[in-house]
């Protein structure tokens, strides 16, 4: 899957998902409503800050008018194509996989 773990893959379809409003905290909110997980800060920014090493995604700073931000600029997220290419790549992976797959029925 060209080096992208579960959850790198979560946070790029959210990024892609929320092209409108890129931001960690939306990302982070969709992670934790759709992904029915708990996302710290931290592992987030970590996510961000490897899948930016490796070239999957770009961002820029904003200026914030949030009062709560203090001042403190927003990342506005964007996938790069070799993003999209890693989010492809994984996506066929996923469904080759779960092809033939048959699942017992919900205990």
């Amino acid at each position: 899957m060209l080096g992208i773990g579960e959850f790198e893959l979560l946070v790029l379809l959210s990024i892609l998902r929320n092209r409108d409003q890129p931001y960690a905290n939306r990302v982070r909110e969709e992670l934790e409503t759709l992904g029915e997980r708990a996302v710290t800060r931290g592992a987030l920014y970590r996510s961000l800050d490897r899948l930016r090493e490796k070239g999957y995604i770009s961002w820029e700073l904003e200026p914030s008018a949030v009062p709560e931000r203090g001042g403190h600029p927003m990342r506005r997220l964007a996938v790069t194509q070799q993003g999209e290419a890693a989010v492809r790549s994984s996506g066929r992976i996923l469904l080759r996989f779960m092809d033939g797959v048959v699942l017992p029925a919900k205990r």
